[in-house]
């Protein structure tokens, strides 16, 4: 089963997001927050996000859904700490977080295969909210 991390430079935000995501998706998915510092501040941290990967790693490929700047140079150190044969399984999609950790999870829910789950990624971030006419 693929795992799912979020990240965000707020815990909040982060929680909130994997929230949505059990509202909408299957409970049995491994998804987790990884958001803000260890000390709770506002910011985000490369030993949380390892340990959130490791916590949905299951053999499966991990995603990561992460806000903005910082979180993704973190996620990618995260990646770096992990062993070998994890590195390889682990991938950052290029979605919001809302949006896309809900999208994602839905995929998961219905499909295992990472491909879909990627597309999904990349379908969030066209998503139109509002229709200007």
């Amino acid at each position: 089963m693929i795992g799912i991390v979020i990240v965000s430079h707020s815990e909040k935000v982060s929680k909130g997001a994997v929230e949505l995501c059990y509202e909408m998706a299957d409970e049995d998915l491994k998804i987790v927050s990884a958001g803000g510092t260890e000390d709770g501040r506002i910011g985000t941290d490369a030993f949380l996000i390892k340990e959130g990967i490791e916590k949905v790693y299951t053999g499966d490929e991990v995603v990561i859904i992460a806000d903005i700047g910082s979180s993704i140079m973190n996620a990618e150190m995260a990646i770096d700490m992990l062993d070998e044969e994890m590195k390889g399984k682990v991938l950052i999609l290029d979605t919001p977080i809302v949006e896309g950790s809900i999208a994602v999870a839905v995929q998961a829910s219905i499909s295992n295969n990472i491909e879909d789950i990627i597309k999904a990624a990349e379908d969030a971030k066209q998503m139109k909210k509002v229709r200007n006419e």
